[in-house]
């Protein structure tokens, strides 16, 4: 009795001695944990970006620009900034009368209310006919290179002209619209303290349109006021995010620069080659088959208000697309060549893209991270149109 007695007296202990182990272990493995948030927020909240971590960056991206704020808007010398010309461009930009139909402006797919774009898959234009690709916001198009998923307008004053023209969106000439914007009296006041005189042509309406948008721009994010020292203003899971975003997720290698984006083009494995869903991506406009399945790389700034996401509207949410890249985005064979007029083409998704295996909780990080890059809701009340 007194050995039994003994023996469950030694294994108290040991279970006790065991558990106390266990639990200053895992003290432990929480003070690191902690010890190593701690370091990073000092790091990235520091006001100094040479006191990052280093990114982890893919060898075939030799030239890289550190994410941070946003620079300030350069306008071209020939198409220079006033008071007077945005608010004409701003006025146009909600003016039906720029469509065959006088029923769809700028703004039906660009709305302010749901982040400058119109959050369907695809847009409804002339006739209710849907578009073959997801409407890009236009919120901070100042800093892109390049216009549209293809990248066929190379300035903000190209870009203005073509919805217009486009059978599926504004369905109406440049020329007749300019013709019917002549005819509205109330205009002639706007383009005199826009241009200097009331004469109203086609390109002072690009110029004016191209004008407003590039004023329509983020202000200050959760994420530009976390990197200039308000180090409390992140969150732990929104500061691990960051990390994993300059890190392990790889994302700098295309999303990076104040804008959240490199600028350049990029084939994700989304063309779906040979099917009915077919985009060939920047192709279309440069014919050399290496751009097959190429797309622009879209900013992230204001990204939780702009799915759904990818040049069709594929995603509905943050997490799938952060789920697919961390899958590598796994492309199906039979979606990889097509023919296309004659010509042969083949898919050659990115190098970059590869299986990152992020976990549940760094998927989970990553989009609490990308959260910061939004900014509240804007409701601006729409302009008065001319008569």
């Amino acid at each position: 009795m007194k050995n039994a007695v003994s023996w469950v007296l030694v294994l108290i202990l040991t279970i006790t001695l065991l558990n106390n182990c266990l639990q200053t272990k895992s003290y432990k493995e929480i003070r690191a944990k902690q010890s190593f948030v701690d370091q990073l927020r000092a790091a990235y909240s520091s006001g100094d970006q040479k006191k990052w971590p280093k990114p982890i960056l893919d060898p075939s991206k030799p030239l890289f620009s550190e994410i941070g704020h946003l620079p300030k808007v350069e306008f071209p010398s020939d198409n220079p900034y006033s008071e007077d010309k945005v608010l004409l461009g701003r006025t146009l930009f909600y003016d039906p009368r720029l469509s065959n139909s006088n029923q769809i402006a700028c703004a039906s797919c660009h709305d302010p209310e749901l982040g400058w774009t119109d959050n369907r898959k695809f847009s409804f234009g002339h006739d209710r006919q849907l578009g073959s690709r997801n409407a890009m916001t236009i919120m901070n198009v100042a800093f892109a290179k390049s216009l549209f998923w293809d990248g066929r307008a190379v300035t903000l004053e190209d870009q203005a002209k073509m919805p217009i023209e486009d059978m599926r969106e504004m369905h109406e000439h440049i020329d007749i619209a300019t013709d019917k914007i002549v005819k509205v009296k109330g205009y002639e006041i706007l383009f005199e303290k826009a241009f200097g005189n009331k004469k109203i042509t086609k390109d002072k309406i690009a110029k004016a349109i191209a004008t407003f948008e590039r004023t329509v721009v983020s202000p200050a994010t959760k994420f530009d006021r976390f990197i200039d020292g308000e180090k409390d203003a992140f969150t732990n899971d929104e500061l691990m995010g960051l990390h994993l975003f300059r890190t392990k997720a790889q994302c700098m290698n295309c999303h990076n620069s104040g804008y959240f984006s490199n600028n350049l083009f990029e084939n994700d494995g989304t063309s779906l080659l040979g099917s009915d869903e077919e985009d060939l991506g920047q192709y279309l406009i440069t014919k050399r088959p290496a751009d097959a399945g190429k797309f622009r790389v879209p900013t992230l700034r204001e990204v939780t208000k702009t799915g759904p996401w990818m040049h069709d509207g594929s995603f509905n949410t943050l997490t799938e697309v952060i789920q697919f890249y961390s899958k590598g985005n796994p492309e199906s064979s039979k979606h990889r060549s097509t023919i296309h007029e004659g010509v042969t083409l083949h898919s050659e998704k990115s190098d970059m893209l590869k299986l990152l295996e992020l976990t549940t909780e760094e998927i989970h990080q990553i989009e609490a991270f990308l959260g910061t890059l939004s900014t509240p809701v804007m409701r601006p009340k729409p302009p008065v149109l001319p008569k």
